[in-house]
C-alpha cells in the first residue's frame, strides 16, 4: 500500500523542510504550494497531524523572536564595530581602520513597540473608561434656559446696530 502524501510530509525529512521554511518566514499559503497541496489541505493537516502544527509552530517562533529581538534592538540604538580591510602587497587582507560607530534609537520602532506591547497606555484611540452616572442637578436645564433667554434678547442688540 502506498503512503499518502501526508505521511511523506510526516517523515524526519519533510518536517525538517516544513520547519525550514517556516523559519525562513514563508506563509502558509507559500508553504502549502511548496508542499504541492492547497492551503485549506494543509489546515486541515495542521488540526489532524500534531507534528506538523507544531513544526509550524517552532519554525515561526523562532523567527518571531529574532524579529522582536531586531525591532528592540532598533528602537534602543545600538553600536558596531565596523572594520576597514585592504589587500597588502604580499596578497593578504590587513585590518586598516576600525571604527565603534552608533545607530541611534528609531522613534518609529520605538512607538511600534510601545503601541503592541503598552497599549492600556499608547494606544491611537484611548478606550473610553467607563465613568459614573450623574443625576441631572438642574444644570443643564438653567443653561438651556439663559441661552433661549439670550436668543429673545437678541432683537435689541439689532435695534440697538440700525440707530448706531
Amino acid at each position: 500500500m502506498a503512503k499518502g502524501k501526508s505521511e511523506e510530509w510526516r517523515t524526519k525529512e519533510g518536517l525538517t523542510l516544513i520547519g525550514g521554511w517556516a523559519r525562513d518566514g514563508l506563509t502558509d499559503e507559500q508553504i502549502a504550494h511548496n508542499m504541492g497541496i492547497s492551503r485549506s489541505t494543509l489546515n486541515e493537516w495542521k488540526k489532524k497531524y500534531p507534528d506538523i502544527s507544531d513544526t509550524l509552530k517552532k519554525g515561526k517562533d523562532v523567527v518571531d523572536i529574532q524579529v522582536e529581538n531586531a525591532l528592540l534592538k532598533r528602537a534602543l540604538g545600538y553600536k558596531y564595530k565596523e572594520t576597514t580591510k585592504e589587500l597588502t602587497k604580499s596578497g593578504f587582507m590587513m585590518v586598516t581602520k576600525e571604527v565603534i560607530k552608533e545607530v541611534v534609537p528609531d522613534t518609529t520602532a520605538q512607538i511600534f513597540w510601545l503601541k503592541n506591547r503598552r497599549p492600556d497606555k499608547w494606544r491611537d484611540k484611548p478606550v473610553a473608561v467607563e465613568s459614573d452616572v450623574y443625576e441631572d442637578d438642574g444644570l443643564l436645564t438653567a443653561l438651556d434656559a439663559q441661552v433661549d433667554e439670550i436668543e429673545d434678547d437678541s432683537w435689541m442688540l439689532e435695534d440697538e446696530d440700525e440707530n448706531s
